[in-house]
């Protein structure tokens, strides 16, 4: 399987997401700059984790008006598939790829620790290797984590198997919700479930040194769907 790893200015999960490719596909992707207009012919997209251009005006907001970003969307709108991981989620909600919004964390702190995920769609090719209604821990560390859509929103992203994660209840400390999203969703999908944005990071989930391994299910899945 081939993969790109977007880079913005601020981005500081890049180096994680590669070792996580890399370990589940035996390839090392392309880099590509976010001032680049063309993308490389792959497999996969990712839009890592961060803080892209500092997270002025909103999170993900000017990453999503970079010049990259243009080829992302019609790479998409083709059939692509694309993973946005935390800032990269958030980018590929202003772009328009995924429905709702991060918002600020309702209690207004910074967070950092492990979760624990509820897969609540195992029928995609990013959620293959899951067990309907399995969990695994995996960390988040942000800001803006917040999702919301509104209600009509809500009903059709529901009824069309787009939620893709809940934050749930398990082995992690604190509360299942750490940042107040809607319905506890951690994730989710666009309509055809070839685009998927999460806030937890399963790509620092996938070496024992980090402390776990529940990340790896997700890649290993993603690479044996692609290949």
């Amino acid at each position: 399987m081939k993969s790109a790893v977007v880079v913005f200015p601020g981005t500081n999960r890049d180096k994680d997401m590669v070792r996580a490719l890399e370990g589940a596909s035996g390839q090392s992707p392309a880099l590509v700059w976010h001032k680049h207009s063309e993308i490389p012919k792959v497999d996969l997209i990712v839009l890592p984790g961060g803080f892209a251009h500092g997270d002025y005006l909103r999170a993900g907001a000017m990453a999503a008006r970079s010049p990259v970003m243009r080829e992302v969307v019609a790479r998409a709108e083709s059939g692509v598939p694309v993973l946005g991981v935390c800032n990269g989620f958030q980018a590929l909600t202003e772009a328009g790829l995924l429905p709702g919004a991060l918002l600020r964390n309702a209690d207004l702190r910074f967070v950092c620790r492990t979760v624990t995920l509820r897969v609540e769609n195992t029928q995609t090719l990013f959620t293959g290797r899951f067990a309907a209604g399995e969990t695994f821990d995996t960390p988040v560390a942000h800001m803006d984590g917040n999702y919301f859509i509104d209600d009509e929103g809500h009903r059709r992203i529901a009824g069309n198997d787009q939620i893709a994660f809940r934050y749930a209840d398990g082995a992690a400390a604190g509360p299942a919700n750490p940042n107040g999203a809607l319905d506890d969703i951690a994730g989710v999908f666009n309509e055809t479930k070839t685009v998927l944005g999460l806030m937890p990071h399963p790509e620092d989930a996938t070496d024992p040194l980090h402390g776990g391994t529940d990340g790896r299910k997700l890649f290993d899945g993603i690479v044996e769907a692609l290949s």
